[in-house]
């Protein structure tokens, strides 16, 4: 009996090993599925908590850091690609960078109008004239004739020109303000108008374009 009741332990020993080992198993399966999910969930997106307490309500929905980045960057693209516009209509060249030049301060006139609007009723301050890199493009091309100037004309503002339209297509998709998406329909419309002019001039460098800077 003795033999028996040794023999009944160990199969309900092993029994109990063996179910403990199954429920372990299951539990690393379970984790290993889960933690994916949870992995992704924490890298879906930033909290909404986090995105209110970096944006500041408005009527219009709320306004983020970049938003606010934006309608800055607008007003200071419009400082002096203005000028330089009127800079190739006064010298005219040719007759490419001559259209350039005109849609160029149509275009950012009519912006800066639609910008500063925006900004005003969302508490934006704007800077009232070009920084100092911006300056410093409008004294190259000042100082610059001939080939040189309309080389350089293409070249800076389509290189400017393609900063400020993957910051539009930043906003556009991201925003909770309305009146910057708007704002970011128009500026879209407005650059792309400028490029495809700058690039119609024959004179801008893809390949310096490419290159990251």
């Amino acid at each position: 009996m003795s033999r028996g009741i040794v023999r009944s332990s160990r199969f309900a020993l092993r029994r109990v090993n063996g179910t403990g080992l199954l429920i372990a198993v299951l539990v690393a399966t379970i984790a290993a599925l889960a933690f994916p999910v949870w992995s992704y969930a924490d890298r879906g997106g930033t909290p909404q908590a986090t995105l209110d307490s970096a944006s500041t309500p408005t009527p219009w929905g709320p306004l983020s850091a970049t938003d606010r980045e934006f309608v800055t960057k607008v007003r200071l693209a419009g400082l002096w690609e203005g000028p330089a516009g009127q800079q190739a209509q006064q010298r005219a060249p040719s007759a490419a960078i001559k259209a350039a030049g005109d849609h160029l301060v149509m275009g950012h006139a009519a912006l800066d109008r639609h910008d500063r609007d925006v900004a005003a009723k969302l508490g934006i301050e704007l800077p009232s004239q070009p920084n100092p890199q911006q300056q410093g493009w409008l004294r190259q091309l000042t100082a610059d004739s001939g080939t040189a100037y309309e080389r350089d004309f293409a070249n800076l503002l389509r290189a400017a020109h393609g900063k400020v339209f993957a910051l539009v297509a930043q906003v556009r998709a991201t925003t909770r303000n309305s009146l910057v998406r708007e704002l970011a329909n128009d500026a879209n419309t407005t650059v792309l108008d400028h490029m495809t002019m700058l690039e119609a001039t024959g004179l801008v460098d893809f390949d310096a374009l490419a290159v990251p800077s």
